[in-house]
């Protein structure tokens, strides 16, 4: 009966935030009489986490639950997840390809959620055929944005100032040397101005760099960064549309790649786009892998064209590490890690909880995230 007692607590106040604000959500009577509603004090919401790799996004996620015994939140070995997936209201995907087959499994889904903004691996329409909601959280206000750019100034500088060889000169205790570059007086190219790019751009603008960029439509005269709104004059030097790739890039000392994978974007940076680059400039992708070519890439940095290569994403991951691309003095790779840090997941694992827990009240529209169906 304690228990009984303290479930109803917990039910009747959930705390959540909103756009930073912290907000209460009141769950009464009312709300478990509507449609859908799990009125037993004895459900439990569960959650499944799909996807061998970033640990810490259920971990977190389990963390932030902890005082609300009626959600619970699971991981399982992939090869069981078709036969155990009937079993969960939520499945929340990370770099797992859930296909119409896995998705006809999950008789009881109410909503596969990414743990961030890339559904490139969610059959989105088998989804929306079997009746549940699929969405993604928006990057823009997790932290994912602002780490994933700086990461790409990361990506950026240790091109310019040859890492590899640095490690090499201290090895061998030289000293004066590489002789490396700066990116003052650099144009920056930015190829896919949505929230990373935005947020990039912000960040390159105490470098004295030029900052050209491209999007499908700059419809909005400004946007909002963390409370504070830029016209986008103020961040972007040379504003240009999808049609215009080619012209940045042959302008551009650096291009970086900030696009999603669709259709229209697989091996978009192939190479009749690198052939137009200025000799020796360098390009980094905190994208997608499969926005790069892999064949014109691969080439044109063994012929020289190339300056260098810096990417967070790969072509397939885990990149395997004897890849012939990887054995290249001007290439460095990181291993998914852009949006990794403790604010941006610690954020994420928080919507996750908030939409349980909402769920688990009843609602069926969700704070937090965009749904995409």
């Amino acid at each position: 009966m304690i228990l009984n007692i303290h479930r109803f607590c917990f039910l009747n106040m959930i705390m959540y935030r909103e756009k930073g604000n912290t907000r209460r959500l009141q769950i009464g009577a009312s709300i478990f009489r509507q449609q859908g509603a799990n009125t037993s004090l004895n459900y439990v919401t569960r959650v499944l986490f799909c996807g061998p790799h970033f640990p810490d996004s259920q971990n977190f996620t389990r963390e932030y639950l902890q005082d609300y015994p009626m959600v619970q939140v699971d991981d399982i070995p992939l090869e069981n997840v078709s036969a155990m997936i009937g079993d969960y209201d939520i499945c929340v995907v990370k770099d797992f390809e859930m296909n119409s087959d896995v998705i006809s499994c999950a008789k009881n889904m109410k909503l596969i959620m990414q743990f961030g903004v890339g559904l490139d691996g969610v059959d989105i329409n088998a989804a929306t055929k079997q009746g549940i909601k699929v969405a993604k959280i928006p990057s823009g206000e997790t932290g994912n944005a602002a780490s994933c750019a700086e990461m790409a100034i990361y990506l950026v500088l240790a091109l310019l100032r040859k890492q590899h060889h640095m490690e090499i000169a201290v090895k061998h205790k030289r000293l004066g040397e590489p002789i490396g570059d700066t990116l003052l007086g650099k144009i920056v190219f930015i190829m896919g101005f949505g929230n990373i790019g935005v947020h990039l751009a912000k960040r390159l603008r105490p470098f004295d760099v030029k900052i050209i960029a491209t999007k499908r439509s700059w419809r909005d005269l400004c946007i909002g960064i963390n409370g504070t709104n830029y016209n986008y004059d103020d961040l972007v030097d040379e504003r240009g549309c999808h049609d215009d790739i080619l012209k940045f890039a042959s302008k551009a000392d650096i291009v970086t790649c900030c696009l999603p994978m669709t259709t229209e974007t697989i091996g978009i940076v192939n190479n009749d786009f690198i052939s137009t680059m200025k000799k020796g400039a360098l390009l980094i992708n905190i994208g997608r892998g499969g926005v790069l070519d892999y064949e014109a890439v691969y080439n044109n940095l063994k012929l020289g064209h190339l300056g260098g290569l810096g990417i967070d994403v790969a072509w397939t991951e885990p990149f395997d590490p004897l890849n012939p691309i990887l054995q290249l003095p001007n290439v460095i790779i990181t291993p998914h890690v852009a949006g990794v840090t403790q604010s941006s997941f610690r954020y994420m694992a928080k919507v996750v909880g908030d939409v349980a827990l909402q769920l688990h009240a009843g609602k069926t529209s969700y704070i937090g995230i965009e749904i995409v169906n």
